[in-house]
């Protein structure tokens, strides 16, 4: 595997290229919740286009992009300024135009030197992403943190730290798409920014919920239990665990499918399908005792939901997910036919109704002065796919080649699992799921996984570990 060190310059802020207005902005219910008060890390991998009808493009793609994004922080002038809290540890946002963290850098390898296919882990992902301190500390610091590194080939790699506090990853997309669109000429984004965080807030401070949503049902139950520190996950310290990626291809998928063909109403989707298996063999892997409740939660973007009744405008950036909580025992979980769990799956994804989304805020503005829930016995499952399934981030004169979210740094918001695009070995449209366990639960799992997929070796199902 490819070894190297980035040469990085001197970080500078990049603040918008023109005046912006000075203003405190308040954060919705969504974005002031603890868990969210960290850095998010973002990669994407980019080749210079060598078709002839291509645009050329600039000579220095990261001084082109370094003036686009000035540009875009016009439109997007609150991730120019400094988040600070008011009472109650209420965040907002100060519109300071100090601008956003920015680190030019070279590294003397090629595209092509981090795999063919182009999967996670990435070889020296570090190199790739600048240095962000304590990613838990965001109050008066840069709400982004940008490193471009240029590559031997032409090609360039663009690694972001984002403040999960003011957007979330469609967010944080929508303002690379602009960066995209004003490097290739655009005088204005094709989708311009809308903050209106006040639709994800409550107008009160509700002591209690008066519209409480069964899918949020457990998330308040764990607030009962007296502890959970049974859980191996969080006992386990993150030096003796293991970050494995599998690949699931049309094979793989094919497999799984004839596993439920017959027992669903519905086809079931990539997403649902992997997620019952996967939730399934991780239970055991764990080796939770059989009456213990587990718990599964989706991370579910609301856009675009409800037709024309949606409450987020296009255009929105902020936090617009939502997590609806399925929970069953381990012995549940475990014996009923794995149609059942997609069958659940399913039905914990549609739950995120407008009635729903309007229950979440009024519960997490209810419990920002109570202690987090315990997310003991808890399955976290995030869908980033989209991050690649459009042509938004590419740019006239490159061309957006793979990424994601890497496994750097801190693995604390990792212990649950992203579902991501790529290629498989054979060239085919796969999906690619991170799985974060301790070493010996780990061996468990891809034996487990292994049954499902018919697979006589479980070491023909991973393509790379991180230690």
């Amino acid at each position: 595997m490819v070894s190297f060190k980035a040469r990085r310059r001197e970080p500078e802020l990049v603040p918008p290229a023109r005046p912006t207005p000075r203003e405190t902005k308040a954060l919705s219910d969504i974005d002031d919740q603890h868990e969210l008060r960290y850095y998010e890390s973002v990669i994407g991998f980019f080749r210079r286009c060598t078709d002839q009808s291509a645009d050329e493009g600039p000579d220095d793609p990261v001084q082109a992009i370094r003036a686009a994004l000035a540009e875009a922080l016009v439109y997007y002038y609150p991730f120019a300024g400094r988040l600070r809290e008011e009472g109650g540890r209420k965040l907002v946002v100060d519109c300071t135009a100090e601008g956003v963290a920015f680190v030019e850098a070279d590294a003397d390898v090629r595209l092509e030197d981090f795999g063919q296919p182009l999967l996670p882990p990435y070889p020296c992902v570090e190199e790739l992403l600048c240095e962000a301190g304590d990613t838990r500390d965001i109050i008066g610091r840069p709400l982004l943190l940008m490193q471009l590194t240029r590559l031997k080939c032409g090609g360039f790699v663009a690694g972001l730290h984002m403040c999960h506090s003011i957007a979330d990853g469609f967010g944080i997309i929508q303002l690379m798409m602009t960066v995209a669109e004003l490097a290739c000429g655009a005088e204005t984004p094709s989708i311009l920014p809308v903050w209106k965080r006040e639709i994800l807030s409550t107008t009160h401070s509700p002591t209690s919920i008066t519209h409480p949503n069964p899918s949020y049902q457990p998330l308040l139950k764990s607030l009962d239990y007296e502890s959970e520190s049974d859980d191996v996950m969080l006992s386990t310290p993150l030096d003796e665990m293991v970050v494995d990626y599998f690949v699931f291809g049309p094979t793989e998928m094919k497999i799984l499918e004839s596993h439920v063909r017959g027992h669903l109403a519905h086809p079931a989707t990539t997403f649902e399908l992997l997620t019952a298996v996967m939730w399934r063999c991780r239970t055991i892997a764990l080796g939770y005792k059989s009456g213990q409740p587990v718990r599964l939660m989706l991370t579910m973007n609301a856009r675009g939901r409800w037709n024309h009744h949606t409450l987020i405008p296009w255009g929105y950036y902020g936090n617009a997910h939502f997590s609806p909580i399925a929970e069953l025992t381990v012995d549940e979980l475990c014996r009923q036919p794995l149609a059942d769990t997609v069958e659940l799956v399913r039905r914990t994804k549609l739950s995120v109704t407008k009635e729903c989304m309007e229950s979440m805020v009024e519960t997490i503005a209810s419990l920002r002065q109570r202690p987090c829930a315990d997310p003991a016995r808890t399955y976290e499952v995030c869908d980033t796919k989209w991050i690649a399934a459009g042509n938004g981030l590419n740019f006239g004169w490159a061309e957006y080649v793979g990424g994601g979210i890497p496994v750097a740094g801190d693995l604390t918001s990792k212990l649950g699992s992203d579902h991501m695009m790529c290629k498989n070995q054979d060239g085919e449209d796969a999906t690619v799921v991170s799985m974060l366990l301790p070493r010996p639960a780990m061996e468990r799992f891809r034996k487990e996984l292994a049954v499902w997929l018919n697979k006589q070796h479980e070491k023909n199902l991973i393509i790379q570990s991180v230690l």
